[in-house]
């Protein structure tokens, strides 16, 4: 796994140059963010089960025609939800023309969801009205990972089989498999670059999505634990969108109250965007910013120096891989794993045409 040997040692090289640190500081710094690609065989087998390649339609299963694919999303607006629903519709499409299933026999697929994440509300009523329209199978990005238990144990009941996408479930008992990021490693990624950025020492700012949102907590904390290696760097705010009346001036008093804040991690694209609108009206008391999700206005700023970079999620792979696992439960098959990581990618300036950032930007159908 010679890749990974070398990522490990350029990460190192590249800490040391930004930060300035000694060595053994840099290493204490970085071991965090390479503890998990070792190179061990198991590693090694990991990182190969785990690549978000799209996968071969296996048609020795045997499957059930004229099924109903069921997705209850997040939300349904967005570039990120559109490239999810676009790699879902590609792997409906690949499912049915491998099996030659043509009218009434094709495997159909729903799309649904509130146009704003934040509305759990409108989730829920949307799942409860999809689970008494006795689905296939569901595929359910869960804008509140408490709220939906009651709709999950009727799905089970009712011999539903649930996948969950992007943003997981408490109760992972009643869903059969996830397919999404790793939002742990986000968050470190994320303080890792930030940290170096500003030379290991200030105060930065967290601006988040809902609180409840499986992948928002677990993105923070990640980078809550992480930036705590940079012992001179403070975490002044940690604001969540679900907790203010309006978020983006929320942004502003956090900018007026330290005006000499450092650096800013923002968690995902709505809330990335905003930062940069926000920080555009900061006079020349611009911030650092690292945001998640590689849209096309945050790319943008990275081209123009307004973002350090982005931890880009594979929209597409997590829509096709969750589709295409739903098939195989068509037919009653067991799925390999539970969890499959569909990867993240920390597009810079520097790197952002490389090829590993261009199949991170872009879907797969447009580069395999």
């Amino acid at each position: 796994m010679k890749r990974v040997a070398v990522m490990s040692v350029a990460l190192l090289a590249a800490a040391t140059l930004l930060t300035g640190c000694q060595k053994e500081e840099v290493e204490k710094l970085v071991a965090p963010l390479v503890a998990d690609v070792q190179e061990t065989p198991e590693a090694q087998e990991m990182e190969e089960e785990k690549n978000p390649a799209i996968p071969e339609i296996d048609t020795t299963l045997s499957i059930e025609s004229g099924a109903r694919i069921a997705v209850v999303s997040k939300s349904k607006k967005g570039e990120f939800w559109d490239k999810v629903k676009e790699g879902m519709e590609a792997a409906v499409k690949d499912v049915n023309t491998a099996y030659g299933f043509k009218k009434e026999d094709q495997i159909t697929m729903t799309f649904e969801g509130p146009d704003n994440e934040e509305d759990v509300e409108s989730q829920i009523n949307t799942l409860d009205a999809v689970i008494a329209e006795n689905p296939s199978v569901v595929c359910l990005s869960a804008g509140d990972m408490e709220s939906c238990q009651a709709q999950l144990e009727a799905a089970k009941e009712n011999g539903i089989p649930v996948i969950a996408f992007d943003s997981n479930v408490s109760d992972t008992k009643l869903i059969r498999a996830f397919r999404g990021t790793d939002n742990t490693q986000i968050g470190k990624y994320a303080a890792y670059k930030l940290g170096s950025a500003i030379g290991k020492m200030g105060n930065v700012a967290v601006f988040s999505a809902q609180e409840k949102t499986q992948s928002a907590q677990e993105r923070v904390q990640g980078f809550l634990d992480n930036i705590a290696n940079y012992t001179d760097i403070k975490v002044v705010e940690t604001i969540y969108s679900d907790q203010v009346d309006d978020m983006k001036e929320a942004m502003k008093e956090v900018l007026d109250k330290y005006p000499a804040l450092d650096g800013v991690f923002c968690i995902n694209a709505n809330v990335s965007e905003m930062f940069l609108e926000v920080n555009k009206d900061n006079g020349e008391n611009k911030v650092a910013m690292v945001g998640v999700d590689a849209t096309s206005k945050q790319q943008e700023a990275i081209k123009n120096g307004q973002e350090l970079g982005v931890l880009s999620q594979n929209p597409y792979a997590m829509g096709y891989l969750g589709v295409e696992n739903a098939y195989r439960l068509l037919g009653g098959h067991d799925l390999d794993e539970r969890e499959v990581n569909t990867s993240t990618h920390l597009v810079t300036k520097e790197n952002m045409y490389s090829e590993e950032s261009q199949r991170m930007l872009f879907s797969f159908d447009e580069i395999r």
